[in-house]
C-alpha cells in the first residue's frame, strides 16, 4: 500500500580531508510525497540528491532530521531511531541493473517474495503479474543474460514493486541505457508507476527526464533543496537564477533595475535600452540585476506587437537538422536563439527584429 513520505530537517554532514573538514552533502531539506505521487530531485552532480534518497533507504545515516513513512517514524537519529533498511518496506531500482545473472526473469522477480516467506500460489501470481505490468511475462524462464538493457531495468523494476512497497526509490535508473531505449522507458515508466499507486522518489539529473516523469520536480543544489514545484512551475517561475540556468534559461542579460511595477519591473540594458521583466523576491530599485531567458522563448522576425521589440545581429548560425541555433548581439550581449523547423531562416551577418516577451524574463539580483 503507497504511503506518503515526510522529511523534515534532513543534514547530512560528511569529515573529510586533514586536518577534518565537514561538509553537508544535504543541508536542512524538507519534503513531503503524497501517496501515489512521484516526485523527482533534480540537480548536478554532488548536489545531495542521490544521498537524500540513501537517507530515505537507510542506507546513508543522517547527521540530524526525521523522516516519516506513512505516518511512522523511521529515521530521528536525535531520538535513537534508525531503522534498517530491509525493515522499511522500500523498493529500490538503481543504475546498474543489479539482477541475478544465475537466474531466470521469474527467478529475479520472485526472490523477494522468496526471503520473506510468501507461499508458492500467491508467489506466482504475484510474479506473473508484476511481469505482465513491464510487458515481460512471456520471457518469464529466460535466462537474464539473454535480455538487452532496457529489459533487465525492466525486471530490476518488477522485482522492487512485487513486494507492494510503501515507497519507490530510483537512483538514475535510466543512465545506463543507449539513448532509444531511455526515451522508450522513460516513457513507459511514469505509467507503470501510476498504474499500480506507488508513491515515488526519483533521482536525475536529466532536466527531459524530470519533466516527463514527475508530478513535481525539486531542484538541488550543495546539498539544498532550492524549489519544489510542479514541471509547468519550474519551468515558467524559477525560483533563482540557478534553476533557471539548470532547466534550460541560458541566456543572461545584465542590467539595472530602473522601476518596479509590482510582478514585473523596467531594466536598463546595453546601451541604455529599456526592457520589461518579472522581478523575482528581493530585487530593488536601482540594483545590478540579471535577467535570464530560454533560448526557444525568443521570438524571432517578424515581431509585430508587444514590449521588448529589439533589433538584433545575427553573429553565427548553427544549424542541426530540426533546428537551428543563432547566436545574437543584442542589448550588449551575446545570446542564443533556437527555432524549430529543417530550414535555416536567418544568415549570419543579417539584422532582424526581436522580442523578448515580458513574462519569460526573469530578473534576479546581481
Amino acid at each position: 500500500m503507497s504511503s506518503e513520505l515526510h522529511v523534515d530537517q534532513l543534514r547530512k554532514v560528511f569529515t573529510t580531508g586533514k586536518p577534518p573538514v565537514e561538509k553537508a552533502a544535504v543541508d536542512n531539506v524538507t519534503f513531503t510525497i503524497a501517496a501515489g505521487e512521484i516526485v523527482v530531485l533534480l540537480g548536478p552532480s554532488g548536489c545531495g540528491k542521490t544521498t537524500t534518497l540513501r537517507c530515505v533507504a537507510g542506507l546513508e545515516h543522517p547527521t540530524s532530521g526525521q523522516i516519516r513513512i506513512g505516518g511512522t517514524m523511521y529515521t530521528d537519529p536525535q531520538a535513537g531511531v534508525l531503522v534498517p533498511p530491509r525493515n522499511r518496506n522500500l523498493g529500490m531500482v538503481f543504475q546498474s541493473y543489479a539482477v541475478w545473472p544465475h537466474m531466470t526473469v521469474r527467478q529475479n522477480v520472485a526472490y523477494p517474495l522468496k526471503a520473506r516467506g510468501t507461499p508458492k500460489a500467491e508467489l506466482e501470481k504475484a510474479v506473473m503479474q508484476a511481469l505482465d505490468l513491464v510487458e515481460l511475462a512471456s520471457y518469464a524462464d529466460r535466462p537474464v543474460t539473454q535480455l538487452s538493457g532496457g529489459q533487465m531495468q525492466r525486471v530490476a523494476l518488477a522485482r522492487s514493486m512485487v513486494y507492494q512497497p510503501q515507497i519507490l526509490l530510483l537512483d538514475e535508473p535510466l543512465s545506463n541505457l543507449d539513448a532509444q531505449l531511455r526515451l522508450r522507458l522513460r516513457d513507459d515508466l511514469r505509467q507503470i508507476i501510476k498504474r499500480v499507486g506507488l508513491t515515488a522518489l526519483y533521482v536525475t539529473h536529466d532536466q527531459t527526464e524530470a519533466v516527463v516523469l514527475g508530478d513535481r520536480i525539486g531542484v538541488m543544489r550543495d546539498g539544498k533543496l532550492l524549489q519544489l514545484d510542479t514541471p509547468r512551475e519550474i519551468y515558467n517561475h524559477p525560483a533563482d537564477l540557478f534553476v533557471a540556468g539548470f532547466t534550460g534559461a541560458s541566456n543572461v542579460i545584465e542590467g539595472r533595475l530602473v522601476s518596479n511595477d509590482g510582478a514585473f519591473g523596467t531594466v536598463a540594458v546595453g546601451d541604455n535600452q529599456r526592457l520589461t521583466a518579472r522581478l523575482a523576491a528581493g530585487v530593488k530599485v536601482d540594483a545590478a540585476v540579471k535577467i535570464a531567458l530560454r533560448a526557444d522563448n525568443v521570438l524571432m522576425a517578424p515581431v509585430t506587437e508587444g514590449p521588448n521589440r529589439f533589433r538584433a545581429t545575427i553573429d553565427a548560425q548553427h544549424y542541426q537538422g530540426t533546428q537551428t541555433v543563432y547566436q545574437l548581439g543584442l542589448l550588449g550581449a551575446r545570446i542564443e536563439a533556437m527555432e524549430v523547423g529543417s530550414s535555416a531562416r536567418f544568415e549570419q551577418g543579417a539584422t532582424i527584429e526581436v522580442g523578448l516577451p515580458p513574462e519569460i524574463c526573469w530578473a534576479y539580483p546581481g
